[in-house]
């Protein structure tokens, strides 16, 4: 085993990044070394993405210091920084979608090796074996759930060998295995001497897996926490000062959120619905009621919401709202008569990066009045209508003109809650609605979820996480194999029954 050098492998000085009205780093003083598992913590738009990007040559620093091994170095793109030994794996997706998994797996690869795509596919094939995963080489990526692409994109980054790897929130769809095996491969990449960079909103996972945890907020370092005190202090105290350190001591968002509101009679009806590569699915879900859909990722969920979005054809049975069959209409129909549809792709699928606010909150109304009239934009109303709801929810931006992409995840979930819970929503389908977000905007997500429900809106809350779902559901149902296997009450034995469920315990 290579012993770890004696310095930092990358160390980061006075790193300065701005964009306009944005200051997304301010002087960053930051040490990676080899051998360590290095947490780095930090509300959504607290500037580690930024950060990470100009350690993955994507974003260059207005000032500052980038060292590997001591020697200043310029980090001018992508190539170069896999040539520093520098692996990243981004918490939005960058495969390409048209592709297989094996044709992504072997992009930059040398065609005229065609021994290099074999041995490519017999790394990913031992890794998915690893890892209890089923992805097929030749699967098509843009067929994949978003937890399979990520998963995917883990694999590329540690095929490549990486002397340094960046993980940006990797854990976040991995199954509970999934992140106890990708934890004790993290530790055994440490022990030969790989520093690996994890950023990760749980704060358990950085407690359980970092050998030293870094907490930025308003872009700024503003706490730093050794292998000393991680090994010495006990977890509860580690806890509260990490928590504090993030939010300043003001706390992650509020109160206990309240369940079982006003109910009324069902809103959404499904009937015997065959969704792709599923059985028959049948449920009600009544006037302010959350009906969760829990279960491990992969086993049709996305397959259920975009059906029930109207974004897939049903290959049976029928969807009804307020006792309105609506099987057969198109998305914007479906909208139009209060069904909405909140993705977990906020930036692939949910909104346009380059387009500003204002029209990201219209993005399902291009078109209509009165922001638009015979074809041609109305400026001031659809301003009028973004601010309207940039300050109803809270959406940190310059302005409506800012584009959407510019934002923090946190803030674009902001823009994708403001645009589909107003103006008329009857049932609202959430699909991992909090994934990627902080302590604080996982708690206002999950209470606007709540304060809808308790307005009349009918709620599917498809998550991943088990916790989530008994938070915020009345009833929960569970998916396996592209099938509803069970629905049980959200009472205090819910937490086993859905467990025996997911396990294939019908009973």
């Amino acid at each position: 085993m290579k012993a770890p050098p004696a310095g930092p492998l990358i160390g980061l000085r006075g790193i300065t990044k701005r964009f306009p009205g944005v200051v997304a780093n301010d002087h960053v003083d930051l040490d990676i070394h080899a051998g360590e598992v290095h947490v780095l913590l930090g509300e959504n738009g607290a500037g580690k993405s930024t950060l990470i990007g100009m350690l993955a040559g994507l974003v260059q620093p207005d000032e500052g210091e980038i060292r590997v091994e001591g020697e200043p170095v310029r980090i001018s793109s992508p190539k170069r920084a896999l040539r520093l030994g520098i692996g990243a794996v981004f918490q939005h997706g960058m495969l390409a979608p048209t592709l297989t998994v094996a044709e992504n797996l072997s992009l930059g690869t040398a065609w005229w090796k065609p021994w290099a795509a074999g041995a490519v596919e017999r790394g990913f094939d031992a890794l998915c074996a690893g890892f209890g995963v089923r992805i097929a080489p030749g699967a098509v990526v843009g067929d994949l759930s978003l937890g399979e692409r990520q998963q995917v994109e883990i694999f590329r980054a540690l095929l490549r060998g990486s002397r340094v790897l960046v993980l940006d929130e990797a854990t976040s769809m991995l199954t509970p295995q999934g992140v106890a095996e990708l934890g004790g491969l993290m530790r055994e990449l440490a022990r030969r001497s790989m520093a690996v960079v994890l950023i990760t909103h749980k704060l358990g996972e950085a407690l359980e897996f970092g050998d030293r945890i870094t907490v930025l907020r308003h872009g700024r370092k503003v706490a730093e926490l050794g292998p000393d005190r991680l090994r010495d202090e006990d977890s509860e105290t580690l806890r509260e000062q990490v928590i504090h350190a993030m939010f300043d001591g003001t706390g992650g968002g509020g109160g206990p959120i309240a369940r079982g509101g006003v109910r009324g009679r069902a809103v959404l009806a499904v009937d015997g619905l065959v969704v792709e590569g599923g059985s028959a699915v049948s449920f009600e879900v009544d006037a302010g009621e959350v009906l969760g859909i829990a279960g491990i990722d992969g086993n049709g969920q996305k397959q259920l919401a975009e059906t029930l979005a109207g974004q897939r054809r049903a290959l049976g049975g029928d969807v009804l709202l307020d006792g309105q069959p609506i099987t057969g209409l198109d998305v914007g129909a479906r909208r139009r008569l209060g069904l909405r549809y909140v993705t977990d792709d906020r930036l692939g699928e949910g909104t346009v990066a380059g387009f500003p606010v204002s029209l990201n909150l219209l993005l399902k109304e291009i078109g209509g009045a009165p922001f638009w009239k015979w074809g041609i934009e109305q400026p001031d109303p659809i301003r009028r209508h973004a601010r309207d709801l940039i300050e109803a929810f809270d959406v940190r931006a310059p302005g409506p003109d800012t584009p959407v992409g510019k934002l923090s995840g946190g803030n674009i979930q902001k823009v994708l809650l403001a645009r589909e819970l107003s103006g008329g929503a009857r049932a609202v389908i959430h699909s991992k609605p909090t994934h990627g977000l902080d302590v604080r905007n996982t708690a206002s997500t999950r209470r606007r979820i709540r304060e809808a429900a308790g307005a009349g809106v009918a709620t599917v809350l498809i998550s991943t996480d088990l916790d989530e779902i008994l938070e915020l559901a009345d009833r929960v149902a569970v998916m396996s194999d592209g099938r509803i296997v069970g629905i049980v009450a959200n009472d205090g034995d819910a937490r086993s029954r859905i467990a025996r469920l997911m396990a294939g315990d019908s009973a």
